[in-house]
C-alpha cells in the first residue's frame, strides 16, 4: 500500500470518528449555547481532517486543480465556521436567550437559581471613589 493512500485513510478516519463522536455530543447536550459550540467544532476540525485527506490522496501534482479548491475549501471552512458560530451565540445572547439552568463547577445543574427573579439586563451598578 502507498504511504500516500494509507496517510489519507488515517485522516479520513479520524475525521469520520471525530464527526462521529461529536453527534453525540450533540445529543447529550441539553442547552442551545454547549450544543453550538460542540456542532461548530464538528464542522471546523472534522471537515478541515476530511478535505486534509483527500488533498493528500489525490496528491498535489497530479491533480493539483482539485487539491486547490479543496484547499481554498478548507480555508474558507477554517474562517467562516467559527464567525458563523459567533454571530449565532451572540445573537442568541443579545436576544435574551438563556439558559435552563446554572452547571456547577462539578457539571451537575442547579436547580434552585432558575427560580430567581433578578435582572440581568442592565450593567452592574459600580460605586466607588472617596
Amino acid at each position: 500500500m502507498d504511504w500516500q493512500i494509507l496517510i489519507s485513510n488515517i485522516l479520513l478516519i479520524i475525521g469520520l470518528i471525530f464527526m462521529a463522536f461529536g453527534v453525540v455530543g450533540l445529543f447529550r447536550f441539553k442547552d442551545f449555547y454547549p450544543r453550538i459550540l460542540m456542532a461548530s467544532k464538528i464542522d471546523t476540525v472534522g471537515m478541515i481532517t476530511l478535505l486534509l485527506g483527500l488533498v493528500i490522496r489525490h496528491g498535489f501534482v497530479a491533480d493539483w486543480a482539485f487539491s486547490a479548491k479543496l484547499l481554498l475549501m478548507m480555508f474558507i471552512i477554517l474562517i467562516l465556521n467559527p464567525l458563523v458560530a459567533h454571530i449565532m451565540v451572540r445573537s442568541a445572547y443579545l436576544s435574551g436567550y438563556e439558559l435552563k439552568g446554572e452547571i456547577t463547577p462539578d457539571g451537575v445543574r442547579d436547580e434552585s437559581l432558575e427560580d430567581e427573579d433578578e435582572d440581568f439586563s442592565q450593567p452592574f451598578d459600580v460605586k466607588g471613589g472617596n
